[in-house]
C-alpha cells in the first residue's frame, strides 16, 4: 500500500557545497524527500555550473548533481550574507558543507560552534584528507585523491596507470556522507541529539581499496594493473567476437566447465592439464586467454551473449555511453523521467534506491538564486530589505526573476 510519504519528507538541509562530493550527497537526500537549500556565490554560483555547456547550455555535472534543490545566492564574505546563512542553519535539521579547510569556521559555521548552539542539528563536513594530519590543509580534487590513495596504482593497463573515468573519490565521499546523515537523523529520533560527522575523500577511497590493501599488507605484493582483467581470476577479460567484443568473467571451475563444454562445445578443455583449475588458468593466463579468444571469434557478439546467458556464464556486452542511453534494461524497467531545468526539460535516470510504495522525488534543476527571495521571505526579511540586499550584492536573484510580490 502506498504511503505517498517520502522517507525524508519534513527534513530541511542547508548545504554550503560545490563541485561533486557534497552536491551528490545532498541530491540523494533531496531525492529521498528532504528540502535542500543550496547556498551559492552571487553571480558565479557553484563552479560546477560552468564545467561545460553540454545540456542545452547547462553543465552536465550540475544537472546530474543538483536536481530538487533550492538555490539561494549569498555573498558569505559580507556580514549580512553570513548572518543570513547562520539564520538558515539555525532553522535546519542538517548542515552539510565541503568548503575549503577553515572556511566554515570563519563564517561562524564551524562544527563545534554549531553543535554548541544547536544540539539537535546534524552537522556533516566533507574534506579532502580529514580534520587533522599532515595533509589536512591540502587542496584535494578527485584526481589528487585517486593518486594519493593509490587507486590509480591498481587502475589502468600494465603499461599505463589511469584515474577512473568517473570521479570515484568524490562519489565515494558523497555516498558515505548521505548514509551518515540518514543514520544521524535516525539516532536523533531516538536520543533527541544531532551530532557531527566528518567524511574525508581520502578515507572513503581507502575504504574502497580493501582488497588490494590487504593483499599488500598480508600477501606482500602490489596488485597489478589489469585493464578489464582480474589479477586473481581467469578467464576474466574482454574477448573478440566476429563483429566486436564481449566481456567474460569465469569465477570458478564450474563456470569454466560450462564455458568450454556448453558454450564452446569443447568438453575436452574442461580437464586441460594447464587450464582445469583457476590457479592453473591464472598461472597460464596467456595460454588461457588465447584459447578463449580463438573460440569467441567464431560467434557474433549477440549470438555469444545468448549462449553465455543460457549456460549461466557471467558475461556482458562492452557498451559505450550511446549504448547505455539506449540500453534495453533501462527502458524495460521504465527508469527514465524528465526533470525541468532553466533551459527546458531533460532526461534523468531514477535514483537507484527503489521504494515499492512511493517513487522518489526528482525535482527541478535550479537557476542560480531562483529561491533567494522565497527563502529570505521565510526568515521574515521584508521585500524592501531584500531589494536593498540585492542592490548591494549581498544576495543574488535570477537574471529574469519574477516579481516576488506576485
Amino acid at each position: 500500500m502506498s504511503t505517498d510519504l517520502l522517507p525524508l519528507e519534513g527534513i530541511t538541509v542547508v548545504a554550503l557545497e560545490q563541485a561533486v562530493a557534497a552536491p551528490l550527497a545532498t541530491r540523494h537526500l533531496a531525492d529521498l524527500g528532504a528540502r535542500v537549500i543550496k547556498l551559492e556565490r552571487v553571480g558565479e554560483g557553484d563552479f560546477a555550473r560552468n564545467y561545460d555547456h553540454a545540456v542545452h547550455g547547462l553543465a552536465s555535472h550540475f544537472v546530474w548533481l543538483n536536481r530538487g534543490k533550492e538555490s539561494v545566492a549569498l555573498d558569505l564574505k559580507s556580514a549580512e550574507g553570513a548572518d543570513i546563512a547562520r539564520r538558515l542553519v539555525a532553522e535546519a535539521d542538517v548542515f552539510l558543507q565541503n568548503a575549503a579547510p577553515g572556511a566554515a569556521e570563519r563564517l561562524g559555521l564551524g562544527a563545534d560552534e554549531l553543535a554548541a548552539r544547536h544540539p539537535r542539528l546534524v552537522i556533516a563536513g566533507i574534506s579532502g584528507y580529514g580534520t587533522h594530519g599532515p595533509l589536512s590543509d591540502r587542496k584535494a580534487y578527485d584526481m589528487l585523491i585517486q593518486a594519493e590513495s593509490g587507486l590509480i596504482s591498481v587502475t589502468g593497463t600494465p603499461e599505463t596507470a589511469t584515474k577512473t573515468g568517473v570521479p570515484s573519490a568524490d562519489i565515494a565521499a558523497g555516498l558515505y556522507t548521505a548514509q551518515a546523515v540518514v543514520a544521524a537523523l535516525l539516532r536523533r529520533e531516538r536520543t533527541g541529539s544531532g551530532g557531527v560527522v566528518d567524511i574525508s575523500m581520502f578515507d572513503a577511497t581507502v575504504e574502497w581499496l580493501g582488497h588490494p590493501m590487504y593483499m599488500q599488507m598480508y600477501g606482500g605484493r602490489q596488485i597489478p594493473r589489469m585493464g578489464v582483467s582480474h589479477a586473481s581470476i581467469a578467464p576474466y577479460d574482454a574477448y573478440p567476437t566476429s563483429d566486436g567484443e564481449i566481456l567474460i568473467g569465469v569465477q570458478n571451475d564450474r563456470g569454466w566447465r560450462a564455458l568450454v563444454a556448453e558454450v564452446f562445445e569443447r568438453p575436452d578443455l574442461a580437464e586441460h592439464p594447464r587450464l582445469a583449475t583457476n590457479p592453473l588458468r591464472v598461472r597460464h593466463r596467456q595460454e588461457c586467454d588465447a584459447v578463449v579468444a580463438e573460440l569467441t571469434r567464431r560467434f557474433t557478439t549477440a549470438e555469444l551473449d545468448t549462449r553465455l546467458a543460457a549456460a549461466g556464464v557471467p558475461a556482458a556486452q562492452v557498451n559505450d555511453m550511446a549504448g547505455l542511453v539506449d540500453h534495453a534494461q533501462l527502458a524495460a524497467r521504465d527508469r527514465w523521467r524528465e526533470v525541468a531545468t532553466p533551459a527546458g526539460p531533460v532526461r534523468a535516470v531514477l535514483p537507484p534506491m527503489t521504494f515499492r510504495d512511493v517513487e522518489l522525488k526528482m525535482g527541478d534543476i535550479p537557476e542560480l538564486g531562483a529561491h533567494t527571495d522565497g527563502v529570505l521571505g521565510e526568515l521574515g526579511i521584508d521585500l524592501d530589505t531584500r531589494d536593498r540586499l540585492a542592490a548591494s550584492g549581498v544576495v543574488g536573484r535570477p537574471a529574469a526573476a519574477p516579481d516576488p510580490t506576485s
